[in-house]
C-alpha cells in the first residue's frame, strides 16, 4: 500500500534483463519516462488521456535493467514538470517522510519520497530547474543532476531540452555512485583518479540561506574548511537574480515551444500555479532569445573558468527547510524565486551538482550542494561518498 502517496502506479514492474552490480536493487521512475506498454501522465490527466502507450523503454531505464535493477512503480510529478513544490492538483501531494505536512519538493516529488521512505532503493527523476536537487533536499536524501547531455534523455517527456537532465536520488552515497557508474557514459573523460584540490564558497549564494538554516549549515562549512583548501568567491557579478531571470526566460521559451500547441488545442485542466506559469510562458517573445543566449554563454565561460578541473563550489541547496503544504501563492512564489537563484547556477551552465542531506532542527532536513566543472560527474560523486561522514551529526 502506498501510504506516502508517492506513486501514480506502484503495480508497474519491469524485471531486470541481466545480472550486474545493481542486482537485488529496486528503483522507481518519475511518470515522464517511457516504459514499454505504459502511458506516462506527466502529472496531468489530460496529458494521459491524449497520449499513447510507449513502444519501448527510455534508454536510462534499459541501462539499469541490464545491470540487474528491478523497476517498481511510476511516481507522481508536478504537472508537466513545471514546478519545484511537489503539490499536484490532480493526484495529491506525496507525503514528505521526514517532515509530514511539509512539501516534498518538485517536480520529482514522488521519486524523492519513494527513495526517502525506503520503499525503493533509488529513484529516477528529471532536473531542468532543480527538480531532483530540491526534492532531495526537502526529503533528506542525496540527489544528483549530471552534466547536461551526459546521461541520455531519450524516452523522456521534454520540458526544456537545453536544460533537461535525467537525475537520481538515494539515501546512501555509495549507491549514488553505483547508479552513476551505470548511467554515465564510460568513455567520458573525468580525471576520476585525481583529487579536487580546493573548494569555493559562493558568498552571494550563502546570503540566500535564512538565518535559522545558516546557524546549522555554517558548522558543516567550517568542518570542510579545516579538511580542504578553501576560499570565498562571488559567483555572479551580474547578480543571481539576473542569472535566474535569464534561465527562466530561456526555459519558458522552450517550454511554450514544446507544449504550447498541445495546450491551445486540448485546453487541459491545470492547477492554479501551473496554469499561471504556462500563461506567463505564452507571453514570451522569441525576440528576447538572442540577448539571453549571449548572456548565458558569457556566464558559462566564466563558470567553467572559475571551476577549472580541480575546484568545487559549495552552496546551500535551498534557502531553508521544506515549507509547509498549502502556502499561499505569494509565499510559495517568493520561496521559488529564491530557490531558483540557487538552482540556476548549475542549471544555466549545464554543470553537475549533488545535493547532500544535512539534519536540521526538529528533524527537518537541510542540504548543501557541491558543483563541479563539466564532465567531472564521477569524480564529484566519489568526492561526496568520501566526505559523506563529515556531513553527519
Amino acid at each position: 500500500m502506498d501510504r506516502f502517496n508517492a506513486f501514480v502506479d506502484e503495480k508497474v514492474m519491469v524485471k531486470p534483463v541481466k545480472t550486474g552490480n545493481l542486482s537485488g536493487r529496486t528503483f522507481a521512475v518519475k511518470d515522464v519516462f517511457d516504459i514499454e506498454g505504459v502511458t506516462a501522465s506527466a502529472g496531468n490527466p489530460d496529458w494521459l488521456r491524449t497520449h499513447s502507450k510507449a513502444k519501448k523503454n527510455a534508454s536510462s531505464i534499459d541501462l539499469l535493467l541490464q545491470k540487474g535493477a528491478t523497476l517498481k512503480g511510476t511516481t507522481i510529478t508536478d504537472e508537466l514538470m513545471y514546478s519545484l513544490n511537489g503539490e499536484n492538483y490532480h493526484y495529491g501531494t506525496p507525503v514528505n517522510p521526514k517532515v509530514p505536512g511539509h512539501i516534498p519538493g518538485g517536480s520529482s516529488s514522488g521519486s524523492a519520497v519513494a527513495a526517502s521512505s525506503g520503499v525503493v532503493d533509488f529513484a529516477l527523476g528529471t532536473d531542468t530547474g532543480g527538480s531532483v536537487r530540491i526534492p532531495a533536499a526537502y526529503c533528506g536524501i542525496y540527489g544528483f543532476r549530471p552534466t547536461h547531455g551526459l546521461v541520455s534523455i531519450d524516452g523522456v517527456i521534454p520540458l526544456a531540452e537545453s536544460f533537461d537532465t535525467v537525475g537520481w536520488m538515494t539515501a546512501d552515497p555509495q549507491l549514488l555512485v553505483e547508479v552513476g557508474d551505470v548511467l554515465i557514459n564510460e568513455n567520458t573523460p573525468s580525471l576520476v583518479e585525481k583529487p579536487f584540490n580546493s573548494i569555493m564558497f559562493g558568498t552571494d549564494a550563502w546570503e540566500l540561506a535564512d538565518e535559522k538554516s545558516m546557524e546549522i549549515l555554517v558548522k558543516y562549512k567550517e568542518q570542510l574548511e579545516k579538511s580542504q583548501k578553501s576560499t570565498w568567491v562571488t559567483i555572479a557579478k551580474e547578480g543571481l537574480p539576473r542569472w535566474a531571470s535569464c534561465f527562466r526566460t530561456l526555459q519558458g521559451l522552450e517550454i511554450w515551444k514544446n507544449h504550447g500547441e498541445w495546450i491551445k488545442e486540448i485546453k487541459p485542466s491545470f492547477g492554479p500555479d501551473i496554469a499561471a506559469r504556462f500563461e506567463w510562458a505564452s507571453t514570451l517573445s522569441e525576440e528576447e532569445k538572442p540577448e539571453q543566449l549571449k548572456l548565458k554563454e558569457s556566464i558559462r565561460i566564466k563558470m567553467v573558468e572559475l571551476l577549472g578541473e580541480d575546484r568545487l563550489l559549495m552552496i546551500p541547496t535551498t534557502p531553508g527547510e521544506a515549507p509547509r503544504c498549502n502556502l499561499s501563492g505569494s509565499e510559495i512564489e517568493k520561496r521559488r524565486s529564491q530557490t531558483m537563484q540557487l538552482s540556476c547556477i548549475a542549471g544555466l551552465n549545464g554543470l553537475p551538482q549533488v545535493t547532500i542531506p544535512i539534519e536540521g532542527n526538529n528533524e527537518a532536513p537541510l542540504a548543501l550542494s557541491v558543483i563541479a566543472g563539466p564532465n567531472q560527474d564521477k569524480r564529484l560523486l566519489q568526492w561526496v561518498n568520501e566526505y559523506a561522514n563529515l556531513f553527519k551529526k
